[in-house]
């Protein structure tokens, strides 16, 4: 194994880097741990395993759902967390250059003190890192106005599997010279090679946002006032949405004054300025024709900042809730009232509680399915719950990941979703860039390493 004060073989630690958040993926045994400060140092890692046929897996903080960051027996786990410079804010071009352990919440920080702003803001932007942004093409609740990773990355540097330092794309606002390997590269959830240095877009600071909340009887009331408010041509910076389940659970972690008898709420904001006004007001327009019990526009930050806090909060309070399996999948705007009204079925066929919450405004639903890990028989309706919620997404025109990624938790699923040719095409991409399969192997599509 590779001798340098940046490895480990520590088997406390390497147990404590061997899983993401992902429920129903097993973890392997790695064998090391690297935790590079350069590209040098990745560079030494992947020429090491390439001679080895070692299996190499990328991470950056581990807060995937998907078990892209999961451990393979007899891996070498690259957790790239010390990899935290902001390398340059550009603000006439626009642009930040950074290592990938950078967070996100660190990075917007940062360019908001020069007057700019980077949009994309999953929800564990506080913790996960760019380089794992870019890894899964992660969202966020913005998506519906400003759009996903992917929208912002201008140029990667890459280590690729044998070592080699490829660096892709470019830092000027135009370019279409080539293929688009960064576009290739971006969600591949480091099947493909080691990002190492990451430059993205900017855009000028956004206005401070008014915010807007409607309470509905019924999830299917609070679809059509989705329908209703995009249909008017507005482009809202977020529009969330909670189902009862998800109300209840954040209202039992922390009293936020929202009534007993709510069936969904929708969640929007609007960052235009002086228009932000009058998108709220056909926001609430909508609600109020699709028949909202209330709706509620807040006066100042401090009341938006509450608002938004309610959908923020998701993800702690459900986790009092029990063991999850948290589910991602995106459909056409058309179909959300059906993707949401069959989930609600499945999880009544299979006697399992799924609350449901998401990006309502780019069709973009995070079902998450409550189980007991410790009763095999719950864990069983659990998958099966699970399998069924991505059958119905693809039965809907969607697809099983709007962005969480695939990892091995979806693996079979994007077969399907692929069909034959497809995934041919993926494979055939893959051998190009790793040909003996020690890149994450088992991540995404099926491989072995050689």
């Amino acid at each position: 194994m590779i001798e340098a004060d940046y490895v480990t073989t520590d088997p406390d630690v390497l147990a404590a880097y061997s899983s993401d958040k992902a429920g129903f993926v097993r973890a392997g045994r790695p064998v090391a741990l690297a935790r590079p400060r350069e590209t040098a140092d990745v560079v030494r890692v992947l020429e090491y395993a390439h001679e080895h046929r070692i299996p190499v897996v990328p991470q950056g903080a581990r807060t995937g759902m998907s078990g892209g960051a999961t451990a393979v027996d007899g891996a070498i786990l690259l957790s790239l967390e010390r990899m935290d410079r902001i390398v340059d804010i550009n603000e006439v071009d626009h642009t930040a250059t950074v290592q990938p352990g950078v967070v996100n919440a660190v990075l917007s920080k940062a360019v908001a003190e020069k007057g700019l702003f980077y949009p994309p803001d999953p929800g564990s932007w506080e913790s996960s890192t760019i380089g794992g942004n870019v890894a899964t093409n992660a969202g966020g609740l913005c998506c519906v106005k400003y759009g996903v990773t992917s929208d912002f990355v201008r140029h990667l540097e890459v280590v690729l599997a044998d070592g080699r330092v490829l660096r892709t794309g470019r830092r000027t606002a135009k370019g279409v010279a080539g293929y688009d390997l960064v576009r290739l590269i971006t969600g591949s959830e480091g099947t493909l090679g080691v990002v190492t240095e990451v430059t993205v877009a900017l855009r000028p600071a956004a206005e401070k946002p008014l915010t807007a909340l409607a309470f509905f009887r019924t999830s299917a009331a609070a679809c059509r006032a989705v329908t209703a408010y995009l249909g008017t041509g507005r482009r809202p910076s977020v529009l969330e949405f909670m189902d009862k389940a998800t109300v209840d659970a954040v209202s039992a972690y922390r009293d936020l004054g929202f009534p007993d008898d709510v069936g969904a709420v929708l969640i929007a904001q609007s960052d235009r300025g002086p228009a932000a006004p009058d998108d709220l007001e056909a926001f609430a327009a909508a609600a109020r024709e699709c028949e909202a019990m209330e709706v509620f526009v807040a006066s100042d930050q401090a009341e938006a900042d509450l608002l938004i806090e309610a959908r923020r909060l998701v993800g702690v309070a459900l986790e009092r809730l029990g063991d999850q399996l948290v589910d991602d999948v995106c459909v056409p705007r058309s179909r959300l009232a059906e993707l949401i009204e069959g989930i609600a079925e499945i999880g009544r066929e299979h006697n399992v509680a799924v609350p449901c919450c998401g990006h309502a405004g780019d069709g973009n639903l995070h079902p998450t399915v409550v189980f007991d890990a410790g009763d095999p028989e719950s864990v069983r309706r659990g998958q099966a719950a699970f399998d069924a919620i991505m059958a119905l997404g693809l039965r809907l025109g969607g697809t099983i990941t709007g962005e969480h990624g695939v990892g091995t938790l979806k693996r079979a699923w994007l077969e399907t979703e692929l069909g034959e040719v497809g995934l041919s095409v993926h494979q055939a991409v893959k051998r190009a860039f790793d040909p003996h399969g020690i890149m994450n192997p088992g991540k995404v599509i099926h491989g072995k390493p050689c």
